[in-house]
């Protein structure tokens, strides 16, 4: 396995099967966003830059790290104000990893969820004013 893919399948007769870590990123932010409750991912200053750009990233605020261990995820989002922090965090983390498994065959080592950021809702604010 090379550091910059993920060794899938080798069958000597067919070829190998590789899957670059990015792949795991788009997998992943995708199926973050697919949870309601989630408002959105972080990315860092390149990828908020990018945005402004009409660029969308949708691996952002997504890291994939790959170890002797596995494979290993660290999501980084934002929620909207009023759910249920540990639920929801739950719920990514397993629809993370029943996609991966649906659409790689990977079996995911961690999937750690850090919550950065509560989304108000703007519509509530606006009215009180």
């Amino acid at each position: 396995m090379s550091e910059q893919t993920l060794r899938v399948s080798e069958d000597l007769k067919l070829g190998k099967v590789e899957i670059a870590p990015d792949v795991i990123e788009v997998i992943a932010g995708i199926a973050t966003s697919e949870i309601k409750g989630v408002y959105s991912t972080r990315g860092n200053f390149a990828v908020g830059v990018a945005e402004k750009f009409g660029l969308k990233s949708h691996s952002k605020g997504i890291k994939v790290e790959l170890t002797e261990e596995g494979v290993m995820i660290d999501v980084f989002v934002v929620f909207d104000f009023g759910v249920t922090i540990p639920v929801v965090a739950q719920k990514v983390q397993a629809n993370i990893r029943e996609t991966l498994k649906n659409m790689t065959a990977l079996e995911i080592q961690e999937i750690n969820v850090h919550v950065v950021g509560v989304q108000m809702d703007k519509e509530d604010e606006q009215s009180k004013e």
